[in-house]
């Protein structure tokens, strides 16, 4: 009797373990999905037409691209249901413009690359997007999934390389996950700290079934049982993608997750700011995230009445007669506040890493992502309180307990004597003539006066732009554009491109190094074809001056730094824009030249103005590392 019943038990449990793994081939084969589900063979619909559903429930209203065959039914269907589809000469190019729609817009921007090669180089412009918590969708193409591994063409692993750079990466296995997976995408990128994010979209679930079929689903007839069974696995293959693929599914967008500081921390930070006599604001790019609106967090800053630095994208956010704007002698105003609010600012190497602050002085400190709230906090300096939560949605709370709250004026005086004085000193080096060409800084002030209210800047470049960031003012938030922390070069093409979309009235200038316009320069056939006019101001003193600055002084040698005078403004006349070209014997011309630029623009046609330079000393001591 015990002999049998541990037969019987032993078969109980090969029966079930049969049983489970047979049930779980056919959830893997997708054989019990298509029990209750329909494959509808003849459709002519295709996977693209679900991304476009997507993306315009989304408020999606452009989709950068450099076209390529994985991704052609995405392009066609966006286009279909009214999404703008813009083409570029780079895919880098492509993800720069989502990006700069994403700042400006408050939207999802989004990009779509080809596989291997086109998603290879969307690399950089991605982790560019990453270190400027800029969310945005990267939507790539793939080789069929049953293909991969199998030397198909441009197979890579793809996912691998987006891991360390996005917020999520997904490969989308069947149609019918297109729709999910793209909705969970977007609200994963822009809730939290916000960031890019990547969808790879094998070719086989975003072409129709009966092009599919003919591709991967194998020969008709076979001979043999292993041939018979590869065919059945195939066909099983396809009819398993397409399952369910148009059946209607929610499309709209997800909540938006944003992280908020509590009651506590806002009320604690009011009581010490009330006890300042010195305070001063730092705001971050990230302060800038929706869900608060720029004028409303600008109402704050004013109401407040403390003097502020605006760094990143929060340049614009004061206008450039405010006050409280100050641009100048941060590191003398921090080492002297008592008080320093950093509301999305972070003490990387642009505060020195925490080293500027006064001994003694509080710090409370904003910011969504808990890393960057604490960068270096271990080191060089020690928050009073850190909030994880939203910079701007804290000022505003701020603002609100604190009416009646006068900053002391002996201190703003103060600080604006100091930016006062360094301003005219400014300006005494502008006056000054350079050993040969033009001044940068007087080009820089010319350009600065003539700028409208509408104007947007975006900023492309190393010793020129650093140079700009103290002379051009930006007339209103969300006014300029710059890479952030990975300090980029080559975004200008892009970020001016979806600036320009994203703003058809506005002025958008591109203050180049002539380094910098190397890498978009071509881009000047985008904005012809797609009648995106802009007006491209490049420094050229014919060498990678930042670099040079030290490297020169340091160690010796010029290798490597030096450029030539090119005749840019050719190159852009070549590609159907406008060049000009200003040098010493153009000086007194100089407004006018800028002038006749801003015509041309206004008239639809992109403008190249090629300011040959001379050296200063304006940024001695700067470094690039």
């Amino acid at each position: 009797m015990d002999l049998l019943t541990a037969v019987g038990c032993a078969v109980a449990v090969l029966l079930v373990t049969t049983a489970v793994a047979l049930l779980g081939a056919a959830h893997h084969l997708g054989l019990l999905y298509q029990l209750f589900h329909k494959v509808e063979p003849k459709s002519p619909r295709h996977g693209g037409e679900l991304v476009a559903d997507v993306l315009k429930a989304h408020g999606v209203r452009f989709v950068f691209t450099l076209a390529g065959g994985h991704i052609s039914p995405i392009l066609v269907a966006a286009e279909k249901v009214g999404i703008r589809v813009v083409d570029t000469r780079h895919e880098a190019t492509a993800v720069f413009a989502a990006d700069a729609v994403s700042r400006l817009s408050g939207r999802i921007g989004v990009a779509a690359v080809t596989a291997g090669p086109g998603v290879t180089n969307a690399v950089t412009a991605i982790k560019n997007a990453q270190m400027a918590e800029s969310p945005l969708l990267l939507i790539g193409g793939a080789a069929a999934s049953l293909q991969k591994g199998r030397g198909a063409l441009q197979d890579i692993d793809q996912l691998s390389l987006f891991r360390t750079l996005c917020k999520a990466c997904v490969s989308v296995r069947t149609v019918r996950q297109i729709v999910p997976t793209l909705r969970h995408a977007i609200a994963t990128a822009q809730s939290g700290t916000p960031g890019p994010v990547f969808v790879e979209l094998p070719i086989d679930v975003l072409y129709p079934f009966h092009v599919v079929e003919k591709e991967v689903g194998g020969p008709k007839s076979t001979r043999g049982l292993r041939g018979k069974l590869i065919q059945w696995y195939l066909q099983n293959y396809v009819r398993n993608l397409f399952v369910g693929a148009w059946e209607p599914r929610d499309v709209t967008p997800l909540p938006v997750k944003v992280p908020l500081a509590t009651e506590d921390e806002m009320q604690r930070c009011a009581e010490l700011l009330s006890r300042a006599t010195k305070p001063l604001v730092l705001v971050g790019s990230q302060a800038m995230l929706p869900p608060t609106p720029a004028e409303e967090l600008r109402a704050a800053l004013e109401a407040l009445g403390i003097p502020c630095y605006l760094g990143g994208a929060a340049r614009g956010l004061l206008p450039p007669d405010s006050p409280l704007l100050l641009r100048h002698n941060r590191r003398d105003a921090l080492r002297d506040a008592d008080l320093v609010l950093l509301a999305g600012s972070v003490c990387d190497f642009r505060l020195s890493y925490g080293r500027l602050f006064g001994r003694g002085a509080v710090i409370v400190a904003v910011n969504r992502d808990r890393v960057q709230l604490l960068r270096n906090a271990d080191v060089f300096w020690r928050p009073r309180i850190a909030v994880r939560g939203d910079a701007a949605s804290f000022v505003v709370g701020l603002a609100q307990r604190l009416r009646g709250f006068s900053c002391p004026t002996h201190w703003l005086q103060r600080l604006r004597e100091a930016e006062q004085q360094k301003e005219r000193a400014n300006r005494e080096k502008a006056a000054t003539p350079t050993a040969q060409h033009l001044n940068p800084m007087d080009v820089l002030y010319r350009m600065d006066a003539l700028l409208p209210p509408d104007s947007l800047l975006v900023a492309d470049g190393g010793d020129f732009v650093g140079t700009a960031a103290y002379i051009v003012r930006p007339r209103r938030p969300l006014s300029w554009l710059d890479p952030g922390a990975f300090g980029t070069l080559g975004v200008g093409g892009g970020f001016a491109l979806g600036a320009k979309l994203c703003r058809p009235e506005a002025e958008v200038w591109v203050i180049y190094g002539d380094g910098s316009l190397g890498y978009s320069l071509m881009e000047f056939d985008t904005f012809v074809r797609h009648k995106t006019p802009i007006i491209a101001l490049v420094g050229n003193d014919a060498c990678w001056s930042q670099i040079a600055r030290e490297q020169v002084a340091m160690l010796g040698s010029n290798v490597a730094c030096g450029l030539e005078f090119v005749d840019y403004h050719a190159a852009a006349e070549a590609l159907g824009g406008k060049g000009f070209v200003l040098g010493r014997p153009d000086s007194k011309q100089l407004d006018a030249v800028l002038r006749t630029a801003q015509d041309e623009c206004r008239r639809g046609r992109p403008v190249l103005i090629n300011a040959l330079i001379g050296k200063t000393d304006f940024r001695e001591g700067s470094i690039s590392v």
